[in-house]
């Protein structure tokens, strides 16, 4: 059992580096032909991972959107979507949205501390949760996640997971999708990555959108 899984990150960014604006209603950066690239990503992952404040903020269902792929898992016998995980400090996840709604998928949900009690009577069964250690931080998660029987994890952030992700070297690919727009907002949300030693494995023109993937870490050359 390896110690942590393999984990992609996986993010869309304008030009100037936003991952969304500051208006109410979220900004879908990628094409329909990335959008579709991004399903296969999930399709091949056994849990997907988003911050509490991409719930809040985007309501992402997080499921594998093409029959064919559902059923070619389902073939393979695993469940049609990958496993939902999502990692909180305040324990302020509403049980409406849907990331726990009833489509068959387990749910995760990592809270550090206190929070974590009252978080799992409020989701009344809908995710388990959790008590993560705070200490141990995301590799705690990494690791758990390894124990349950995740191998490949895939990240869609938010921009706090990417980072932090990154920061603690605990990321082996990042896959980059640019969008031919400018944000031009200061305000927005941004992909703020650290000084992280990285490799190009391959640039793709995906309809007018430049994606990019780079193996991260240490055997990064």
């Amino acid at each position: 059992m390896p110690e942590r899984p393999y984990v992609l990150l996986s993010c869309a960014v304008s030009l100037d580096g936003c991952l969304d604006d500051t208006r109410p209603a979220r900004l879908i950066l990628s094409n329909e032909q990335d959008l579709d690239l991004v399903d296969a990503e999930r399709a091949s992952a056994d849990a997907i991972l988003v911050g509490a404040t991409t719930i809040r903020r985007d309501d992402p269902r997080l499921l594998v959107r093409d029959a064919a792929r559902r059923r070619e898992r389902a073939r393979a016998g695993r469940p049609a979507s990958p496993a939902k995980v999502t990692v909180t400090r305040s324990g302020e996840l509403d049980s409406g949205a849907r990331f726990f709604a009833a489509d068959g998928t387990a749910k995760l949900v990592y809270c550090y501390g206190a929070p974590a009690r009252s978080l799992a009577d409020r989701l009344d069964g809908r995710a388990e949760v959790v008590e993560a250690d705070g200490a141990g931080g995301l590799g705690w998660v990494l690791e758990d996640l390894a124990r349950r029987g995740v191998r490949r994890l895939m990240v869609e952030g938010g921009s706090e997971v990417l980072t932090a992700l990154l920061a603690d070297a605990l990321a082996d690919e990042l896959r980059l999708a640019i969008a031919p727009v400018l944000v031009g907002d200061p305000a927005a949300p941004r992909f703020r990555g650290v000084r992280t030693r990285t490799s190009l494995l391959s640039v793709e023109d995906v309809g007018g959108m430049a994606v990019l993937r780079y193996r991260l870490g240490t055997e990064a050359r």
